[in-house]
Parts: structure tokens; sequence; C-alpha cells
């Protein structure tokens, strides 16, 4: 039976986000010709074709190996081969169970929830994790940016949180509704930091809406470089709240600036034989060579910048060019990374860090948004569980250098914090287990 905290959990999730689960899917980048899944928490059932496979749950210190044959899966649990499949589905027996996947040519990730596992067109796996939605967004909130504030992830989760839910159907057609990089949002890992899962769940039945009440599109970029770009000036649309606004909030950090050296003559012809310019024509060269952006510019002599950025791999689109005579080169001196539009992420690290309210933070970056509160949003689960992991983040304060086991990820710890309280029992550190099997450096 699950435990009551499942139940809360779960309310609190659909309640939030006005939505239970959600199918994303995950290597969506890699070709995965071969997949070894272990189990770091919790239990789950197997079933190929839409039945159960297997009679026993799998649990930790067991594995399934699958990898396309024919057109089909073939499947081994363990040493035994149970053959060719057209389906597999690992469904978790609680919210607490955790996969660890380790595919061919591509870096081990742990999940939370469902998987699903089909044959691809091009003879690889189709891999879905079926996943309750606040789970995904923390995924993604310590996939997408950087930071120890707990502010910093309560503004990714809401801005990460109002896109998903504004483009649940994106790959609807493929039968999910969002991959795991950045066509829609990086979904690297589950959320393995109870810092960053803070963040999430303070931000729980939190998006950003226009003066309609409609959720608005919420672009977000590493760095702005000092001015973020209007939306037009980077794809076609012109979006009230999407307006260019000055950002010195994003000066002097990791992404502020870059250089790139590019010969004068390939700079040149490309100028040429790509957008046709007369590159012979003395005003025309001088613009090129001596081209500068105090504030953002959309065009260069009428060609994009954004196509110039993208055919020199730049890092943006606000740049400056200069001659350097010593070396028959130019240097491209760039500010900030990303497209620009929208929030600046390292900019609101910024603003955290000097202790502007994270609401502000959200208008500064998109103008006249409003901070939309779901009332329907329970918050006596959500301090709840804030008091819960904020108490789990004060005991890995002191116990940093310790060797702990996979049980002491901060999703069983609260799990057995909670379902030690709901028993009113008193807690023996001694009396857990303590399977060396399971140890690893923290």
């Amino acid at each position: 039976m699950k435990h009551t905290l499942t139940l809360a959990l779960l309310l609190l999730l659909a309640t939030a986000a006005h939505a239970d689960r959600v199918r994303v899917r995950i290597y969506s980048n890699n070709t995965v010709s071969n997949i070894n899944i272990s189990f770091d928490l919790g239990a789950y059932n197997l079933y190929a074709d839409g039945n159960r496979l297997v009679e026993d749950m799998i649990t930790e210190g067991r594995s399934v190996t699958i990898q396309p044959q024919a057109g089909k899966l073939r499947l081994r649990v363990g040493e035994t081969d149970y053959g060719t499949v057209s389906t597999l589905r690992l469904e978790a027996t609680d919210t607490a169970c955790i996969l660890c996947l380790n595919p061919d040519g591509a870096k081990q990730r742990t999940y939370e929830g469902d998987l699903e596992i089909s044959p691809a067109k091009n003879g690889s796996l189709l891999i879905i994790n079926d996943v309750e939605f606040e789970t995904y967004i923390a995924g993604v909130v310590q996939s997408e940016i950087y930071g120890k504030q707990t502010d910093i992830f309560r503004i990714q989760a809401i801005i990460s949180r109002t896109w998903a839910l504004r483009n649940s159907t994106k790959h609807r057609p493929e039968g999910y509704n969002f991959c795991d990089h950045v066509h829609c949002q990086a979904y690297l890992n589950r959320c393995i930091r109870p810092d960053i899962m803070m963040g999430a769940i303070q931000s729980s039945g939190e998006t950003l809406v226009d003066s309609d009440g409609k959720l608005i599109e919420t672009p977000f970029h590493s760095n702005s470089g000092g001015q973020t770009a209007n939306s037009e000036d980077v794809w076609r649309t012109a979006l009230p709240y999407l307006r260019s606004v000055q950002d010195t909030f994003s000066f002097h950090m990791r992404q502020s600036d870059w250089t790139k050296t590019v010969s004068i003559d390939r700079w040149l012809n490309y100028f040429a034989t790509k957008h046709k310019l007369n590159t012979k024509d003395p005003a025309i060269r001088d613009s090129l060579l001596h081209f500068t952006q105090t504030e953002r510019k959309k065009r260069l002599l009428g060609v994009p910048l954004t196509r110039i950025r993208v055919d020199f791999q730049l890092k943006s689109t606000f740049f400056s060019v200069q001659v350097d005579s010593s070396s028959n080169n130019i240097v491209i001196h760039g500010h900030g990374y990303g497209h620009g539009v929208g929030l600046s992420q390292e900019g609101a690290i910024r603003m955290v860090g000097l202790g502007i309210s994270y609401d502000s933070i959200l208008r500064h970056y998109y103008t006249g948004a409003v901070l939309h509160h779901d009332p329907s949003a329970n918050r006596n689960y959500v301090e709840n569980y804030v008091t819960q992991i904020a108490r789990i983040i004060e005991e890995d304060k002191h116990k940093q250098t310790q060797t702990r086991s996979k049980k002491d990820d901060w999703l069983g710890r609260l799990f057995r914090l909670r379902d030690r309280e709901e028993r009113e029992e008193i807690y023996v550190e001694s009396e857990q287990e303590n399977d060396k099997d399971w140890q690893y450096e923290w």
C-alpha cells in the first residue's frame, strides 16, 4: 500500500500545476542501441505489451537490459532472457522510486516516475519518462540553472512551469509532451539537490500571465550582456511582455563577455558570397570591419545578426567588430550568451544575491507580466514540505564528508521522516539499514 505521504504529494502536485503527469522523451538527442536499468530506490512492476511480465517486483540489486532487435525489444532481467517484445513499461509502486539509466554511448542518468520503452524508427530506442509534473519541473530547474540561493530556483521553476503548461502539446503527435533538450527544456536528471527542490516547491501554483490572465511565453537565456532583446528582433512576433530592458545585473558574471577571432578574408567573403554585399565598396567594407553595438541592433547592413550568430557560432548577437591589423584578423567582442529574449539567468542570480525579491526580478525581465498564485494550491502542504526539506538541508551541512548509502538520497529521507511522524515513532539512527553495497562518496 502506498504511503499516506504519496496521496498528499499527489494532491499538492495536481492542484499546484493543473497537470498530474507529463510524458518526457529522454535521451532525445542520442541514438540509444542498448540500455541497462538498475533501481536505486523503491520497487517497480515490469509490463511487456501491456501484461505484467515478472511476478515479483523489481527492486534494488536487480537490473533490466534492453536493446532493439528487428523492430522489437530484446529483454533481459538479470540473467534471464525473456526474448523479444514490442513495448515495455516499468511502473513505480510508490512516489519514492528512483531508476538509474545506463545507455551505451551516453551519460548515466537517474529519474523518478515510470519508464516506457519502444523501438524507434531509426533502429534505436524511444525512451519516455512518465512522471509527476512538479517532479519534472524540479529536474528542469536543476538542468537549466546554477546557484545556491533558493529564490534562484524558485524563479526558474516559475518560468519553466509557465512554459510547460503553455506548451504541453508540443510533441503530442509523437506521443509525448516534451523532449529533454533545449528544443523544449533541458531535463537531464531527476532533482538530486534538496535546495533546488525547496525552491521548486515554494513556487507551487505560481505562473506568469498577461493582463488578460493568459499564460505568457517565458524564454530565458544565460546572460543578456547588459541588455535584453525584443522578441521580434530574434523571432517574428512582437510580444508586449518581451521588451528590451537594460540589464546591468548581467555584468561581471560567467558569461558576460567573450571574444572570437576570424580572418578578415573569411569575414568579408561570407558577406560577399552569402549575402551578396559588394565588399570592395569602401563604405560597405568599413561598416563590416568596424561594426559597433553600444545598444542592441537587429541587423548589420541588412543581414540579420541572428543569421551571423548561427553561421559563425557566436555566443550572442550583441557584439562589435575590431580589426587586428597585426594579424590580418578581426576580433569579435561579444556580450552575453544566448538569444537575449526574456530572463537573463545570470542577471537573476545577481539580483537574488543583492536581496531583490523574486517577483520583482520576474517583473524586470517580463514587462507588464503578472505573477499568478493558483488559489487551489494548498499552502499547508507547501509549508510542510519546505520545513521537512529545510531539516534535511541542515542535516547535510554537518555530514558533508560522510560516506552515505543511496537510501540517504533526500527523497528517501523525506519519506522515511514522514513515515516516522505518521507512526509516531522515535528515530534511532543506529538501527537503520547499513548495506555497504549501496555506499558511495557523497
